[in-house]
């Protein structure tokens, strides 16, 4: 069972009442039910399905992936059902399409916010929303955030990206980190494979750079779609576009779903996604597995070390100074430590 609450981000207009949550701005009649199938009106207030969790479990902060966020921070991850996108390739089209796929049969159990900050603080660790799509979720990330800034415990997402700016503002203070993907580099690129437009992601991601929340890009390399050589360099070239030293993590993409006949993608052809990735000027490029332990490890820019080794499951290994390169001195960019921000 999911349980539907009074939710927040919308207001009265003619005709109804407008979600201002994500970019759709969709106008509901009593009884309508948003394109993201978990926010619906009941007379005149809004309900959301997304104050509970399907899933409730430990991690690392780089299995989302964080590179360069707290490194071998423990998360406790939620995942609120859900999702603005109708991606074909979701390898979490059970929890995600909940309320668009019949496939997706999930179960939520109600977030008590007070034991989840409790929990991650006496483990030292922090709170993610991912898996589905956590800016749907936002009343139970501003809920968590009030609690969990005081306690010590940093607040994370995995993302989409696509949501309003009014959205955006009043969410980012309570997040430490996100991760969000860039899917495609062209509006009728990534309409053909979310079903909504990319320009709404790209200035969530200019946005959240701006209001201090610490910002990791990641591109699933779709065959058709962000595969190709011509999308790589246009997304390569605007995620350098937010400074480059933002870490870009490609995604090997894996046969599921609607898209089981397509092939996984190729280690050469992740080699070369990280070769624009780098040629484009970006400093962090990483791949998490399919090229083994080189692809995790962070390099010095300034005089090529390796400062962080990984492994595929977490572990890490740093060997940073204050955050800085032992060699050379030189600053690596991130949040290392939980004194900087983002942290406590």
């Amino acid at each position: 069972m999911v349980a539907w609450v009074p939710a927040d981000f919308y207001r009265a207009v003619d005709g109804g009442l407008q979600c201002t949550l994500c970019p759709f701005r969709c106008r509901l009649r009593d009884g309508d039910t948003g394109t993201c199938k978990v926010r619906r009106r009941d007379g005149d207030r809004v309900l959301t399905a997304t104050w509970g969790t399907t899933v409730e479990h430990w991690s690392a902060v780089e299995r989302k992936p964080f590179y360069h966020f707290r490194p071998g921070l423990p998360l406790l991850t939620l995942a609120p059902p859900g999702c603005s996108f109708r991606c074909d390739y979701c390898v979490n089209h059970r929890v995600s399409q909940y309320g668009r796929d019949p496939g997706s049969q999930v179960s939520a159990q109600d977030a008590d916010v007070e034991k989840l900050v409790t929990a991650a603080a006496e483990r030292g660790g922090g709170l993610a929303l991912s898996y589905s799509e956590p800016s749907l979720a936002a009343e139970l990330t501003l809920e968590l955030g009030a609690r969990a800034r005081p306690s010590g415990v940093p607040l994370v997402w995995k993302s989409n990206g696509f949501l309003t700016p009014e959205a955006v503002e009043r969410v980012a203070p309570v997040l430490a980190a996100v991760n969000i993907d860039v899917k495609a580099a062209d509006e009728e690129a990534h309409r053909r494979l979310t079903g909504a437009p990319l320009a709404p992601v790209l200035e969530t991601l200019r946005l959240l750079k701006a209001a201090g929340v610490w910002v990791e890009a990641s591109t699933p390399l779709i065959p058709g779609t962000s595969a190709e050589d011509e999308q790589l360099v246009r997304i390569a070239e605007f995620v350098a576009s937010l400074g480059p030293d933002t870490p870009w993590h490609l995604l090997r993409f894996t046969p599921t779903y609607r898209m089981r006949d397509h092939r996984p993608t190729s280690p050469e052809r992740l080699a070369d996604a990280a070769r624009i990735g780098r040629a484009a000027g970006l400093r962090y490029v990483y791949v998490e597995r399919a090229l083994g332990a080189e692809g995790r490890a962070t390099r010095c820019p300034g005089c090529g070390v390796e400062v962080v080794t990984r492994g595929v499951w977490g572990q890490t290994e740093s060997l940073l100074r204050d955050g800085s390169c032992p060699a050379c001195g030189e600053r690596i960019a991130g949040i290392w430590t939980v004194d900087e921000r983002g942290g406590a």
